[in-house]
């Protein structure tokens, strides 16, 4: 692999600042101790403004970089007993506006120290009590960090991963390296980061490890960080998880130049943000595309937004992962060409994973791991809530119309439980509804009702001033996808208008009373 050479901002002469980074320079003055970052968002934004003809002084600049940088901490500190611990690097403003060098450090956590990292030695792991190499051993690589804050994520994924089983939680904190204003000086570290965690990683295949027991988890750019890793080891370390492996510097990347499915023995993705800072397309033996793979429900849809329009997306994939390994979401990827197609309906079996469900987003994969390294590579789509525990709960709806007119229209279905209910609008496109036609619809609800006693339908045409047309339902069935336990629900012969609701007690589907 070629190692991409440095490149470094041009001189910016002077000139105003456009309103949009004046907003954001307002937002980073009154919050400047958050530590979700605004300046990976601002890079791109500004790189965006410049090829508009836009020009920034460096004065300006730099005084921007000082604005939203946060204030760094100590690298070490004490554990509940007292006891010295160390921590991830907290760069200070100094560091994050001149720039760092690479220099990696590997952070220990064990069920035994799960609040107090321990540094490893990279070439004397015995130094290392806790650090057991016969324990499977999973690495957490962050991505780039141009405040030098420490992701506020950090903690929460070493205890649940903790939590899985037995093993070694090795934080890889390259924060000097990926603190730094530059984007593609960050992504020139990553190479070396690479080389430097692939060194500590032999060592510890000499000592006794076996590289199928090594998981690396990547978060955007460090998504890339583990790929080159494995390529480097051959492809033979057990698993690589790329959670939205950074798009910028990487769409046009060949499959040495980035994350692939040949990094590892398994390789699985999980997509939020294609349509800014993701990298689309596929590139592991199972992609999860949540919601599409971007633009993320309760995301802002404005810059107006501030930080959060443009780091929203690309941390959900930190959020779902998290989910899913704390066991309160069940997120299910359902196999399909595309998301449209999924939305359609149209791809809602999983026949070649029986007698396993469709695969489910998390730690545990080996229910489906041996089909999918089978079929190759595999895309999978799934639909999220706008916050926890983020699972939607989805039917398949099969109706037959038997309809004089021909008519088009949008569906939108109510489950009922006593006081309660949760609907599913189905108006992503409209449907076509004619005599005597099958259509399948896929109705995605944000609450599970356990004991449905009423289900509404209304049909929505758009007619507001012309006759009410009648549309005659031979049959409606619903197929309870997650919940396969639970019975069919089916109604027959009904009648309804047209833009009215209609309301109705479902049936079991052996039933035509």
């Amino acid at each position: 692999m070629k190692t991409p050479p440095l490149l470094l901002p041009p001189s910016l002469p002077l000139t105003t600042i456009p309103p949009s980074f004046s907003h954001l320079l307002h937002s980073a003055v009154r919050a400047p101790s958050l530590s979700v970052c605004l300046v990976p968002s601002f890079v791109p934004s500004l790189s965006l403004w410049l090829e508009e003809g836009g020009m920034l002084p460096r004065t300006l600049l730099g005084l921007l970089g000082l604005l939203v940088l946060c204030h760094g901490q100590e690298e070490s500190g004490e554990g509940a007993e007292g006891e010295s611990c160390d921590n991830f690097t907290d760069l200070n403003l100094s560091h994050c506006f001149i720039g760092t060098s690479l220099y990696v450090r590997l952070l220990l956590y064990t069920r035994s120290n799960l609040d107090c990292g321990r540094e490893i030695n990279h070439h004397h792991l015995s130094s290392q009590p806790l650090f057991n190499v016969s324990r499977p051993t999973a690495f957490v690589i962050h991505g780039y960090r141009p405040t030098g804050a420490p992701p506020i994520w950090i903690d929460h994924i070493v205890h649940l991963l903790a939590e899985q089983e037995d093993m070694n939680v090795i934080v890889v904190d390259w924060n000097k390296g990926a603190a730094n204003l530059n984007y593609l000086t960050a992504v020139t570290y990553t190479r070396e980061a690479a080389l430097n965690l692939t060194g500590f990683i032999m060592t510890m295949e000499e000592e006794g490890a076996a590289l199928s027991s090594v998981h690396l988890i990547g978060v955007s750019l460090g998504a890339h960080l583990a790929g080159f890793v494995g390529a480097n080891l051959k492809g033979k370390i057990g698993r690589i998880t790329g959670l939205d492996p950074a798009g910028p510097m990487f769409t046009s990347a060949t499959p040495e130049e980035r994350l692939d499915p040949s990094d590892a023995m398994f390789v699985d993705v999980l997509h939020t943000d294609m349509n800014s800072f993701g990298l689309r397309g596929a590139h592991g033996h199972i992609d999860f595309y949540a919601n599409g793979g971007a633009d993320q429900p309760g995301c802002p849809k404005t810059i107006f937004s501030g930080k959060s329009y443009f780091v929203c997306d690309h941390q959900r994939s930190v959020f779902l992962f998290l989910c899913a390994l704390n066991r309160t979401c069940s997120l299910t990827g359902y196999p399909c060409s595309s998301y449209s197609d999924f939305m359609d309906g149209r791809c809602l079996q999983c026949e070649a994973f029986k007698p396993a469900s469709c695969p489910v987003l998390g730690y545990d994969v080996s229910p489906w791991r041996e089909t999918l390294l089978r079929l190759g590579q595999t895309k999978v789509f799934f639909s999220t809530t706008a916050s926890l525990p983020y699972r939607k709960l989805s039917y398949r709806v099969d109706m037959v119309t038997w309809n004089q007119y021909l008519r088009w229209g949008v569906v939108y279905i109510r489950l009922h439980s006593g006081r309660s209910f949760t609907e599913a609008r189905i108006d992503h496109k409209l449907f076509r509804l004619e005599q005597y036609t099958s259509t399948r619809l896929l109705a995605q609800f944000d609450d599970d009702l356990q004991h449905i006693q009423k289900i509404s339908l209304r049909i929505s045409t758009g007619n507001v001033i012309g006759p009410r047309y009648k549309i005659r339902l031979l049959r409606i069935r619903f197929t309870p996808l997650e919940r396969p336990g639970r019975p069919l629900m089916c109604r027959f012969d009904i009648i309804l208008e047209e833009n009215m609701e209609v309301a109705f007690r479902p049936l079991p589907c052996n039933s035509h009373l």
